[in-house]
């Protein structure tokens, strides 16, 4: 078959990890990309393979009119798989803002209530004592 549209776009590493876990992160990073690159080359073949089946149906066809209708089928295939992946990592992004959103939320409340716990502390400690003296 002709040639074969880009993989979906990759996504960036998260920035400004701890230098000791750097390594690990990298490595994280490109076992991502190796998995992205063959998961996408697996669509390829499909789309290659389910292309020549749906032009075999047509038997009548010249070989070059087939051959473009394999072509034309592939490409359709694989920009509809590139936009599902687009919208996949999209949601995902949409998704994990949402919960570093909550968590900062949570964090925030929590740091609430540990800050009003030691006040609160204090104050039992240090009222008593200045009503006394």
């Amino acid at each position: 078959m002709g040639g074969r549209q880009r993989p979906p776009r990759a996504r960036n590493p998260r920035q400004g990890k701890p230098a000791g876990n750097a390594r690990r992160a990298d490595s994280r990073v490109e076992f991502a990309r190796i998995e992205g690159y063959l998961a996408w080359e697996a669509e390829v073949a499909a789309a290659e393979r389910d292309a020549r089946a749906f032009a075999a149906q047509f038997p009548w066809l010249p070989a070059a009119e087939r051959e473009n209708l394999e072509q034309a089928y592939t490409a359709d295939r694989l920009r509809y798989a590139e936009e599902v992946v687009d919208r996949a990592v999209e949601r995902c992004r949409r998704l994990a803002a949402r919960y570093r959103a909550e968590c900062r939320r949570i964090c925030t409340r929590w740091a609430a209530l540990c800050l009003s716990v030691t006040v609160a502390a204090a104050l039992f400690a240090v009222v008593p004592a200045a009503l006394r003296g």
